[in-house]
């Protein structure tokens, strides 16, 4: 037996498409303080009285449509990553993928690892970017597991891999397949947060918005979201030779004021109407989005 593990740790997925499942499913995602970060009474009313009974049905038709015959996307893949880590660790540590909501839990995953006499664990989460809505949440989540372990071994928590060669890699690689000529624009696309959760990162009462994210990193914010975000977008447009009228760095579609206010939707009204995106992931977090073929105008 090896005496190292290793775990791969994604969001989450229902067990299946059905709505019950996906209730579920939202429920634990948006009970988590971490994600839905606000008075506990407001969080239990606001998503076990409103968004779960009223988004579970919707969700599920969402995801019937995306359902594969093998099962969710994420588990498929996430299934498929799993073993490939095996195989190129298999003399070096045992690996686990786990899933911050749902199964395969964490819970589940870190009591198999309990008795196994590890001498060290490399918790992974699958998010290049740190948030506290996705990494601490399973860094708390980890220590709350670990916290009755007679034998704690060494733990390594990679926290976030927003620069990490070998993520720019393989989304180089991805974006070597298309012919950048053929394309009016290119966008990095990247999923909002509230602006409240990032400006927990900043004391003297700072927010976001007094720090250089969009076009640095520094010591105070190198886990600021936004910041790193831009990062792996300088990094990528660097590898790629793009210019600064080639592309453009919106986040997903928001819908209140009080998160980030950039809209891919707004964005895209401002060129070409008849656009077809294609998105590549990037560890459930970045997307890249390549649009507006110029010979299908």
């Amino acid at each position: 037996m090896n005496k190292e593990a290793v775990v791969l740790i994604n969001l989450g997925t229902p067990k299946s498409p059905k709505v019950k499942d996906v209730r579920n499913y939202l429920s634990e995602f948006l009970n988590d303080p971490f994600v839905i970060d606000i008075n506990p009474i407001g969080r239990f009313f606001l998503v076990n009285m409103i968004i779960v009974p009223f988004r579970a049905p919707k969700s599920a038709k969402a995801y019937e449509q995306l359902w594969t015959p093998e099962g969710s996307p994420l588990m498929v893949y996430g299934r498929a990553l799993e073993e490939k880590v095996r195989t190129k660790l298999k003399d070096q540590a045992d690996v686990y993928l786990s899933m911050r909501y749902q199964q395969p839990s964490m819970e589940s995953v870190f009591n198999e690892m309990e008795g196994k006499g590890y001498e060290k664990i490399t918790v992974i989460p699958l998010y290049p970017q740190y948030a506290t809505a996705s990494t601490e949440t399973i860094f708390v989540e980890m220590q709350k597991l670990m916290s009755g372990w007679s034998n704690i071994p060494a733990i390594k928590f990679v926290d976030q891999f927003y620069d990490h060669p070998l993520f720019i890699d393989t989304i180089i690689d991805r974006a070597s397949k298309y012919n950048f000529d053929d394309y009016d624009h290119i966008i990095f696309s990247y999923h909002v947060l509230p602006k409240r959760q990032l400006n927990k990162l900043y004391s003297n009462a700072e927010t976001c918005d007094d720090h250089l994210c969009a076009t640095e990193i520094n010591e105070t914010n190198q886990k600021c979201y936004v910041a790193t975000c831009y990062a792996t977008t300088r990094l990528l447009v660097e590898r790629l030779s793009l210019e600064k009228d080639q592309y453009s760095v919106p986040f997903v579609r928001v819908t209140s004021s009080s998160s980030l206010d950039i809209d891919t939707s707004r964005l895209m009204d401002k060129t070409e109407k008849n656009t077809r995106i294609s998105s590549s992931g990037g560890m459930n977090r970045l997307r890249t989005l390549i649009r507006s073929k110029k010979n299908e105008r």
